[in-house]
């Protein structure tokens, strides 16, 4: 689990020793000396950024884009704070947003977050194709295919969601068709041949590199939960939900724990999952049998979503293609595995 990094500098008070009566502290016991907590910060579009905090803060200082966009003064509407800025971003270019945030009673925070240039013109796209038990030679690999004309820049692939994630892949600006396939390869092995293919899409090598699809590898991948695991795509990092799909070979009754989920971690992204709509309940909350069952799948026996590209958000969407009938980079096998 990935969490950001904020630095926190928060008004104290300080004892100091001495002779005589202590002064009468009480009065401070239900004093607010928490400061406002940066919670969501997002491009708008291609001027404006907004962060979003916990409570109204009283005023912000120093506020600065790295790299250096021009901007006027900051906007506080509610609990939001509003930066246009005078020229606009590059699309999917990560910057950074960094000040010093008030509140009413005079608690400061310091603060230095990133976020990344807003896309103007997101494709349309469904994940289609997931292995997740791995080989040495065919590791773990998610498929995406394109459906409407776009720009792949600022994209977030998270192993998990937007809140509770292992790993994820934002990409560079790559414009794309419909028709393409995007091979996202979760366990690298971090040669230098394993180039995110923004434009050939024969330039990367590795293993299963695609000659005709589009190759991109997670940073720093170790692969995925071989049983149990949510998988997502997001506009950008911490934007909306375009898709994913919660995978478990686990039912409601196989722990007492984590409503059977197995971990903390798999049950906040399952949870995380549902309540943005991104998969469906058959009950009133999400359980581990609403996922797709990963069990018969092997480094070559694929789940695939159906080729029609169905996409109820659940696990009817979904099938075991037989062994060896993987097909990333190309038009999903309607054929099934049978035991």
């Amino acid at each position: 689990m990935k969490k950001q990094i904020m630095i926190l500098s928060v008004s104290s008070l300080l004892l100091l020793p001495g002779c005589g009566q202590l002064p009468d502290y009480r009065s401070y016991a239900d004093a607010d000396l928490k400061p406002p907590a940066l919670i969501k910060l997002y491009p708008a579009d291609a001027y404006t950024v907004t962060a979003v905090f916990d409570e109204t803060p009283e005023d912000l200082s120093g506020a600065r884009v790295v790299p250096p966009l021009e901007q006027d003064a900051p906007e506080i509407d509610g609990n939001r704070v509003i930066l246009r800025c005078r020229e606009p971003m590059e699309p999917g270019r990560e910057y950074t947003l960094t000040g010093t945030v008030r509140d009413a009673r005079g608690n400061t925070m310091t603060f230095l977050y990133p976020f990344y240039g807003y896309n103007p013109s997101p494709p349309e796209l469904l994940i289609t194709e997931i292995t997740t038990k791995g080989s040495a030679t065919h590791p773990d690999m998610v498929e995406l295919q394109v459906l409407s004309e776009g720009d792949l820049a600022g994209l977030c692939f998270t192993e998990g969601t937007t809140d509770t994630w292992k790993s994820r892949l934002i990409f560079p600006p790559c414009p794309v068709e419909p028709g393409e396939f995007i091979i996202i390869h979760c366990k690298p092995q971090g040669l230098p041949e394993e180039v995110d293919e923004t434009g050939p899409v024969d330039a990367s090598g590795g293993l299963d590199a695609h000659p005709e699809a589009r190759d991109f590898w997670v940073p720093g991948g170790t692969g995925l939960g071989g049983n149990n695991g949510v998988v997502a795509l997001y506009a950008f990092p911490g934007g909306p939900l375009m898709d994913g799909l919660l995978y478990s070979n686990r039912t409601s009754s196989s722990d007492v724990n984590y409503r059977g989920f197995g971990t903390l971690a798999v049950m906040l992204m399952a949870d995380q999952l549902h309540e943005e709509g991104g998969w469906r309940a058959a009950g009133e909350g999400i359980a581990p049998e609403d996922g797709v069952n990963p069990d018969p799948t092997t480094a070559t026996r694929s789940l695939c979503r159906h080729p029609d590209n169905r996409d109820s958000d659940t696990k009817a969407d979904w099938h075991v293609v037989p062994t060896g009938g993987y097909s990333f980079g190309e038009i999903n096998s309607e054929e099934i595995y049978t035991p």
